[in-house]
Parts: C-alpha cells; structure tokens; sequence
C-alpha cells in the first residue's frame, strides 16, 4: 500500500480497499453527540448480490456509483458524515459540512453517495486524495475539486421522526 507523504501511515489505495471503504485505522476522528433517533455509527443498507435482475412490478434500480457511501447526519448545527464502515468523514468534505449546514431543515438523517465529478466524469482517485492529514490540503482539495453528495434516502425526517422502519413508496 502507498505510504502517505511524510507520515507513516499507508495511504488507502484503489487496489487495496473496497471502494468507498477504508480501513478504520485511516480515517481519524469522532462522532459528536447527536439527539437524532438514528445516529453514528449506524450500518447502511448494502445492495445484495444476485445472478439476475428480479422482474415485475414495485421493484426499483439504481446506479452503482464511483463515490464512497455516506451517512449524513444534521442536528441543528452539528453535522456528522459516516463511511460505510462506521468511520467519520465530515473532516475531509468541509463543502459537504457547509452546503448542509445552509439546508432549511435543521435535523435529518440521509443515506448516499459522495462523488467528485470532473470533465463530465466521476474520479474516485480524486476521492482518495481528501483522506489526508493536513487540513490546509483538504480545504484546497475541497476548492479544486468540490464534492457532491447524492441521497439515496431519508432515514430521519425534518420532524425527527426515524423512517428506517416504513417501507419504500
């Protein structure tokens, strides 16, 4: 694994992390308390692996996107972005942090997929550079190559009701 510039630490890799997953020695940090009914770290939901697509009706389908699976977290003023592997991520996407934070609903839960696009095309490689210790380079990064967040669910309502038990409509 490529080590990181000037640390010890190795620097994830393409090759040698699923996607959108690290290891938790990587990503350093904590979850701030929350008053939210669902709160970090929280498993998200994974697609399932099948031979064929099922038919008919009432089923939905979406693209697997080049990004890294996110948990977004918004309690008033305190926002929390989770990785698929219960890590915390909200110090390398501070765009992230800032576009929530001007949101009009102050408490929710969110369930998607964080994608840098550049050239009309997503850069996972791009994605890999924000886990980094410096903060000055993430603050750059996030200037250069802003990142998106795109929802796949709403697991906590403006209310803050939890909806992780209701059904898909």
């Amino acid at each position: 694994m490529p080590r990181a510039p000037g640390g010890s630490k190795p620097r994830p890799s393409r090759s040698s992390t699923s996607r959108g997953a690290f290891p938790a020695g990587d990503l350093d940090g904590s979850f701030p308390a929350l008053s939210l009914p669902v709160t970090p770290p929280y498993p998200p939901m994974e697609a399932k692996t099948g031979a064929s697509l099922p038919g008919g009706d009432g089923w939905f389908y979406e693209p697997k996107w080049d990004g890294f699976r996110c948990l977004t977290f918004r309690d008033a003023e305190v926002v929390a972005l989770q990785s698929k592997s219960g890590q915390p991520l909200a110090r390398y996407f501070p765009e992230l942090v800032e576009a929530l934070l001007a949101l009009t609903p102050s408490r929710f839960v969110l369930d998607g997929e964080i994608v840098i696009r550049r050239n009309d095309q997503l850069q996972f490689d791009d994605l890999l550079q924000r886990i980094h210790p410096a903060e000055s380079r993430i603050r750059r990064l996030a200037a250069e190559t802003p990142a998106t967040l795109l929802v796949f669910d709403l697991l906590v309502d403006a209310r803050g009701d939890s909806l992780t038990a209701l059904p898909l409509r």
